[in-house]
């Protein structure tokens, strides 16, 4: 579905480095310059806050998203002051964005995380000649993309480690466009490598992750919504963290609404920001300004990111130093980094499940369980806006409501294959044959 007046000249992409204005070809990941890494930005000719009440879902923020087609039956955040979880931390205004499926609330998400925000952005970003898009994804991604690749049927091949398999089942069966790789013995950071080793090849292309300004700006609307619902920016904005995209998104959005007219003075909301205690580089690299991705023991990330609570948020190689990235976004919001164990995690997905009446995904427990020891600290006044990201919830509401489709890779491969040029091209060729037998390579 087209977008009318929405050809890509309705923003440009921003270089954080160098400021180049440049249009848009729908693929873009980096600025073309030579000088050090930057993540791309979005400037839209819009300045105006202005939701389109005549579309639903993550399109009726289209104003301000990279896109140049909307797709039907997309989701979108779900936004309400919390009454019982914020007595029970002691908060005064406390507002959940919601991201999942609770029909109850306007919670239609469809594979119960916020990853299907990117992932309907992305799909309406890339041209139509783009060819095999390559994701890379840890779980939730790769279900959101499974699901919306599969439902509009745009060629796609996903690379996950082994271990994410069960987390990727989705109401859309497969079908002919979606293939799924997965790598054994592998983290996050395996995968990632395969996947930019495959796209690197003729006839497939990278959705870039993080780099992809659809991605963050998607993610964005998180903020957005939030926004309508509470007529202002929040004091603090509570998320746990991987990459840490959905961050940068709700600050870089944060700037975007600050343009308007009369806003221009407002505070930027405060990040507060969680990742599971046993593997926390980003929380290690803000407190103590060691980088862990570049002085660990690799065997040793390994190690800790596999006993991870939630295994979605151990991406060990966040963009951090990049500009634009982590370290900057904390430090322009005054923003901070806590980290949850395992134990304070499940007892945050209990509460909230008791005293809200919906199952949220181990991330959510999280950020939760960061929150509540926050106000326990006394590092958030109780009068202050608080909006706390659900990044993932409902998903045993789903299981009873509708019928998911479990997704079988159609290659299995060794961690080593993601580093040997050779057999990054066989299994190129190989899903190029578009066999649908599960292969072991």
């Amino acid at each position: 579905m087209d977008l009318a007046g929405h050809h890509p000249s309705h923003y440009r992409l921003l270089c954080t480095v160098c400021g180049r204005r440049s249009p848009d070809d729908g693929l873009a990941l980096g600025c073309p310059e030579p000088h050090e890494p930057g993540l791309l930005r979005t400037e839209y000719q819009s300045t105006a806050f202005a939701p389109d009440p005549a579309r639903q879902g993550v399109f009726r923020y289209h104003r301000w998203l990279p896109v140049r087609r909307a797709l039907p039956d997309t989701g979108r955040t779900a936004v309400y002051r919390s009454e019982r979880l914020a007595a029970s931390l002691g908060l005064a205004e406390l507002w959940i964005a919601f991201n999942g499926y609770w029909p109850e609330r306007g919670g239609e998400l469809t594979t119960g995380s916020f990853k299907e925000l990117e992932a309907a952005t992305v799909l309406g970003r890339i041209p139509e000649e783009a060819g095999t898009l390559v994701v890379t994804s840890a779980g939730n991604t790769a279900a959101a993309f499974a699901e919306l690749c599969a439902r509009h049927e745009v060629p796609v091949v996903i690379v996950v480690p082994a271990s994410a398999l069960p987390r990727l089942r989705t109401r859309t069966p497969g079908g002919p466009s979606v293939r799924v790789v997965a790598v054994e013995g592998a983290d996050y950071a395996d995968a990632i490598a395969l996947g930019d080793a495959l796209a690197a090849r003729p006839g497939f292309t990278s959705e870039g992750g993080t780099r992809n300004v659809a991605r963050r700006d998607g993610l964005a609307t998180v903020l957005l919504a939030a926004v309508e619902a509470m007529g202002a920016l929040p004091d603090t904005y509570v998320q746990a963290i991987g990459s840490g995209a959905g961050a940068l998104a709700v600050h870089e959005a944060a700037l975007r609404l600050r343009c308007r007219p009369g806003h221009e003075e407002d505070p930027l909301p405060r990040l507060l920001l969680a990742q599971n205690a046993c593997y926390a580089p980003v929380h290690q690299a803000w407190r103590t300004g060691e980088r862990p991705w570049l002085t660990g023991i690799e065997q040793e990330q390994r190690a800790a990111a596999e006993r991870a609570f939630a295994p979605e948020l151990t991406n060990r190689r966040p963009p951090y130093d990049v500009r634009g990235g982590l370290h900057e976004v904390l430090t322009e919001s005054a923003g901070r980094v806590r980290t949850a164990d395992a134990t304070a995690a499940r007892a945050a997905m209990e509460a909230f499940r008791e005293l809200e009446g919906v199952d949220i995904e181990p991330a959510a427990g999280v950020a939760l369980a960061a929150l509540r020891d926050a106000v326990r600290a006394g590092e958030l006044a109780r009068g202050a806006k608080v909006l706390l990201n659900i990044t993932g919830g409902g998903r045993a509401r789903l299981a009873r409501d509708h019928e998911l489709t479990a997704h079988q890779p159609d290659l299995v491969v060794p961690r080593e294959a993601a580093y040997r040029a050779g057999e990054v091209a066989g299994i190129a060729d190989r899903l190029a044959l578009r066999d649908r037998r599960p292969v072991v390579v």
